[in-house]
Formats: C-alpha cells, sequence, structure tokens
C-alpha cells in the first residue's frame, strides 16, 4: 500500500464517482461565502455562468478520475480529454432527452451567448460546450443534486 493509499484509509471514506462530490462545493456548506438570490441568479450573464460551469465541471471529471491513483500525467490526459470542447458538445447532446423546458432554456442562453472560438474548434461544437459550460453553472448554482444526476448521466470512462 502506498503512503497516499495509507493516508486515505486511515478512517477516511473514500470517494468515488457517484458520491455527493458537490458537497464540497456547495454555497451552503460556508466554504464559499456566497448568498445569491434567485432573481441575482437570473440577472448573471450565460458567459459568467459557463465560466463558473468550466470551473465546476473540471472539477467533477478530476475527482472522478481520481481513483484508482495514477501517475499525474495519465490523469492529466484523462481529464484533457474530457474538458475538450468536442467531448463537452458530445456531453450535452447526450443530455438533451433528460433536460426539462427551464434548463434546455438555459442551454440556449449558452449557445447564443457563445463568442469568439479557438481557432481548432468548429463553432457549432464551441456552442455546444459553452451551453453544457452554462448549464452546469447554472445549476451549480441552483439546484446542486440536480446538477449531481446529470452529471452522473455522462458517460465517463474509466
Amino acid at each position: 500500500m502506498t503512503p497516499e493509499e495509507k493516508e486515505l484509509s486511515d478512517g477516511q471514506e473514500k470517494p468515488t464517482g457517484d458520491s455527493c462530490w458537490h458537497q464540497l462545493l456547495l454555497p451552503t456548506t460556508g466554504i464559499l461565502p456566497l448568498h445569491i438570490s434567485k432573481s441575482q441568479i437570473q440577472q448573471i450573464s450565460p458567459l459568467a455562468l459557463a465560466y463558473i460551469g468550466d470551473a465546476i465541471y473540471e472539477l467533477y471529471v478530476r475527482m472522478f478520475y481520481l481513483l484508482p491513483m495514477q501517475q499525474t500525467k495519465t490523469y492529466h490526459c484523462l481529464v484533457v480529454a474530457q474538458v475538450r470542447a468536442e467531448t463537452q458538445a458530445l456531453h450535452l447532446r447526450s443530455l438533451i432527452p433528460h433536460l426539462k423546458p427551464a434548463e434546455l432554456e438555459i442551454v440556449r442562453r449558452g449557445r447564443n451567448a457563445a463568442s469568439g472560438r479557438p481557432k481548432r474548434v468548429d463553432p457549432k461544437v464551441y456552442q455546444e460546450a459553452t451551453s453544457l459550460e452554462t448549464l452546469i453553472g447554472y445549476l451549480y448554482l441552483t439546484d446542486p443534486q440536480r446538477l449531481t444526476e446529470l452529471l452522473q448521466k455522462l458517460h465517463l470512462e474509466k
């Protein structure tokens, strides 16, 4: 057993990809001093929601691949493959049948707000990736349990 594995097993529950990872991030836990009302959330631009959503999505992916332990380079390759715009666009398409009308509206707002893009990415793909990030940012602020439900529907491969 490596020192890292021993440290994880010393009386601590091992995290899993399906655990309540969002508990670490919830504004209500006191970790983040956010008290944003529904009306304030409605005023946040889709690109600002995408900015937050990008960070939350990447953290979710990083936590998903955390165990079993691997070399840092392996972690990096696994995560980069999932956070690419092309993969995010595929994930959005897989979630569309599961989204509620209000969530579809957030996706539409994110798609319409996507401007400027990396030269290597098709504009439609970039819009879809931004839409996914916008949805994740919105749900992180409004309904973390729903966010977890949707993220668990993504087909991330170990």
